[in-house]
């Protein structure tokens, strides 16, 4: 169904594995374009609960994009490869439905861009990240140079944006890039485990958390103000009906997602 990734739905875990291990999985126009549509099917499969992004083999979840589809373009190129590789992180980030980056190996470039699109982030004790563009004359154009401000700071982000340094998973931890760092033969577990907990609570609870969370960093909305309008709209739910009738029975409460 997608030429460079490979999925796998298990119990409402949709995993989506980036599949091009002798590029090390690096980011090309089919990636991307497969990346759109895969995100399309999250979106609309109501099998899906939740999903797991990570790359094959264990040297790279992904380690950029691929440099030779961008020698030669000129500045509207540029730009309309940017805009195309925002509007598709945008899709990741926006989702309503969880979505972990499991990042085993190297997520450079726009593979640190894709990881940072998603949700939140676990790391494997090999993993490295960073956004070495400049050393390309480039800057990030997937969204970097603002995701990693808004998860690591700005002096932190500045530092790696215009050095092109690398940091491992430790250091990532250390700065909030990741939640967790585990052994790589462990990361997917992880994952699965935190979404088996996430899974079971009210779906739409879950996903007007994540709109009212990326409201923070969206400048045409006003966070507070989401955050009352989804919490209003939790009220129409069949499972806020259903939790709150649980929490006062004392039972454990059963949510369909209406």
């Amino acid at each position: 169904m997608y030429q460079t990734l490979v999925t796998d739905l298990s119990n409402g875990i949709f995993t989506i594995t980036i599949n091009r291990p002798d590029k090390l999985n690096a980011l090309n126009q089919q990636v991307m374009s497969d990346l759109s549509n895969v995100m399309d099917e999250v979106y609309q499969n109501k099998d899906i609960q939740s999903v797991i992004i990570t790359g094959s083999g264990p040297k790279a979840f992904v380690a950029g994009a691929d440099i030779s589809e961008f020698s030669g373009a000129s500045v509207a190129e540029g730009k309309a490869l940017a805009k195309r590789g925002q509007d598709i992180f945008f899709k990741i980030e926006n989702c309503p439905k969880p979505v972990i980056a499991c990042v085993n190996g190297f997520a450079l470039g726009g593979g640190c861009e894709l990881a940072m699109s998603c949700h939140f982030r676990i790391a494997s004790e090999n993993a490295k990240f960073g956004q070495p563009e400049v050393n390309l004359g480039l800057i990030p154009g997937y969204g970097g140079t603002q995701r990693l401000v808004q998860l690591i700071g700005k002096g932190r982000a500045m530092e790696l944006l215009m050095g092109a340094g690398m940091i491992d998973a430790a250091t990532a931890l250390q700065y909030g890039l990741v939640n967790y760092v585990v052994p790589q033969e462990e990361l997917i577990a992880k994952a699965i485990a935190i979404l088996q907990v996430i899974n079971s609570k009210a779906p739409v609870a879950v996903a007007k958390c994540i709109e009212a969370a990326n409201a923070v960093f969206d400048e045409s909305k006003n966070g507070f103000e989401v955050e009352i309008n989804a919490f209003g709209d939790c009220f129409a739910t069949e499972d806020m009906k259903e939790g709150t009738s649980a929490f006062l029975e004392k039972r454990k409460a059963i949510f369909k997602g209406q």
